[in-house]
């Protein structure tokens, strides 16, 4: 059986101040990250080890627990949790901007455009971390692993 661990985000959208202005929503914004700054790439660069730490303790208490004849949880659960606590932490402290991706600091955040405030785009608003702005994206990251079945 083959086991694949996921990054992703759920799907939401965003509210657009503007009218006629298209829809975008949290996957779309995930896509254009990744595309051009590899942002979850360079987060599994940088915390391989915690990741795979995460890992391998959450499936040791699963079987630690089915073994004691314990409830059985999900052997992935504990994992996926820290993997998406590591990643907000990841964005929300600005690790990202010190990990080597091109294009960081980026210039919306050296700018501060800040979609939470009434005037997201003013001069007077304060330089943000890259990458959260509204905080809807990294509140949407989620990992999760499946398996196919098969080799």
């Amino acid at each position: 059986m083959s086991l694949v661990l996921h990054l992703g985000v759920v799907e939401q959208p965003y509210r657009s101040r503007t009218k006629g202005v298209l829809a975008i929503n949290t996957g779309d914004v995930a896509a254009i990250l990744e595309s051009k700054y590899g942002i979850m790439a360079a987060f599994v660069r940088a915390h391989r080890d915690d990741i795979t730490g995460a890992i391998e303790r959450s499936v040791g208490d699963a079987l630690a627990n089915l073994i004691a004849r314990r409830a059985a949880t999900d052997p992935w659960g504990r994992a996926t949790q820290v993997i998406q606590t590591k990643f907000n932490d990841f964005i929300s402290s600005g690790e990202a901007e010190r990990v080597g991706i091109p294009g960081t600091p980026t210039k919306a955040a050296l700018r501060g455009v800040n979609h939470r405030l009434l005037h997201p785009y003013a001069r007077r608003n304060a330089r943000r971390v890259s990458f959260r702005d509204t905080g809807l994206y990294v509140g949407s990251f989620r990992s999760w692993v499946s398996g196919d079945g098969h080799r």
